[in-house]
């Protein structure tokens, strides 16, 4: 079954054949879990994350384990991306990290969320997270469903964020706010 249509999807009514289908995924995607975050050399854990993705992790990027995620396939990741140990990823609504993106310890990524209407409670309300070129998220962040984390932002450690981050910003806290431009080191070379 090809489950593109579930990337940012909105509200999605659960059950019947999808949902069946999905949780065979899981299910298939938590024994590739067990193998990859058992595995002892990079080769081993990067055949196991190719089956779970879908397309084997570019060679600049690195995955510490373990990992965690519940459906694998609806997440994309770029080149010369750092994943630190404990990261997990709730990605059926859709997961993007793009270029140079690094993630600290512990970081939660997550695109599904659930109906507010108690009699739609098990709906789903898929979302992509989309996390942008060079950004920095700390150990312990969470990144709820929709967020988009600008190019070069840095998210603080144990930061809950909620709402899209600029690019060139710093954000921390619960719920997670600007706290500041980014300020740059790096000088120009002039030929004044």
């Amino acid at each position: 079954m090809n489950f593109d249509h579930l990337i940012n999807a909105g509200h999605v009514s659960w059950g019947g054949a999808t949902a069946a289908a999905v949780h065979a995924v899981v299910e298939e995607t938590s024994a590739l879990l067990i193998t990859l975050n058992q595995a002892t050399t990079d080769e081993a854990r990067r055949q196991q994350l190719a089956a779970i993705l879908g397309y084997p992790l570019p060679a600049s990027s690195v995955l510490n384990p373990p990992f965690q995620t519940d459906f694998g396939r609806h997440t994309t990741i770029g080149p010369n991306v750092f994943i630190n140990r404990d990261c997990f990823f709730v990605d059926l609504g859709g997961i993007t990290l793009d270029d140079g993106v690094l993630l600290g310890p512990r970081v939660t990524l997550i695109s599904v969320n659930h109906s507010e209407d108690p009699t739609r409670r098990r709906d789903l309300v898929l979302k992509a997270v989309h996390i942008k070129t060079g950004a920095w998220l700390g150990a312990n962040v969470t990144v709820l469903p929709g967020v988009t984390i600008g190019e070069h932002a840095i998210v603080g450690a144990g930061a809950v964020v909620t709402k899209d981050v600029p690019a060139n910003t710093i954000v921390a806290g619960v719920p997670a706010q600007v706290m500041r431009p980014i300020k740059s080191t790096h000088k120009e070379n002039s030929n004044d």
